[in-house]
């Protein structure tokens, strides 16, 4: 993709589906799987990102962002990092909005935040960090991470709050481009997915 200028663009990719994607339960650190048709989705990705230059390929230690990354064809140049590790969900991993919303009626991650997790600043943070690495490079960079913690990349890429992340849906093995547009960071692409 051009987007008028040489400067390094960032691939995003979610990683496939899992059983909690699903049942639209929060999935931070817990650990779950790909399901059958999450590794699919992952393996359609590997000719898309084929042919493609990176300096650097991140993903999260995860198991579902690690096997999405391998079965997309990168796993043997990936660098595992916890920078882009999913938002700590704290109490709330493993619940919905639903059931959370029973106790905190009108309950939103994105302003009220969760109990023994990570706030938006502090996922916002990471996420600056590493912003920062990425255009440091002179080539072009791909992640491999989970949904929310996507959503706060591109905000902050862009100069946005990021709770401005909560105006920005991602579906499961989506690709995503962070650009430039002359001096500009913009998104090149948003969630664009195979299905």
């Amino acid at each position: 993709m051009t987007t008028g200028t040489d400067r390094p663009q960032v691939v995003l990719v979610r990683h496939g589906e899992t059983a909690w994607t699903i049942s639209g339960q929060h999935t931070g650190r817990t650990d779950i799987p790909l399901t059958d048709v999450g590794r699919r989705q992952a393996a359609r990705l590997a000719p898309r990102l084929a042919g493609r230059r990176f300096e650097v390929v991140l993903t999260s230690p995860l198991g579902r962002a690690l096997e999405t990354c391998r079965l997309a064809g990168l796993g043997d140049t990936a660098e595992v990092s916890d920078g882009v590790l999913e938002w700590d969900y704290g109490a709330y991993d493993g619940r919905t909005t639903a059931e959370i919303r029973v106790e905190h009626p009108g309950w939103s991650l994105w302003s009220d935040g969760v109990p023994g997790g990570e706030t938006a600043a502090d996922v916002a943070a990471r996420a600056d960090g590493v912003i920062e690495r990425l255009r440091s490079l002179p080539g072009n960079s791909a992640v491999f991470s989970h949904g929310h913690f996507l959503r706060v990349l591109a905000t902050r890429w862009l100069g946005l709050a990021p709770a401005d992340g909560r105006l920005l849906a991602l579906g499961p093995a989506s690709v995503s481009v962070l650009a430039w547009e002359r001096e500009q960071a913009v998104v090149g692409r948003w969630n664009d997915t195979l299905d």
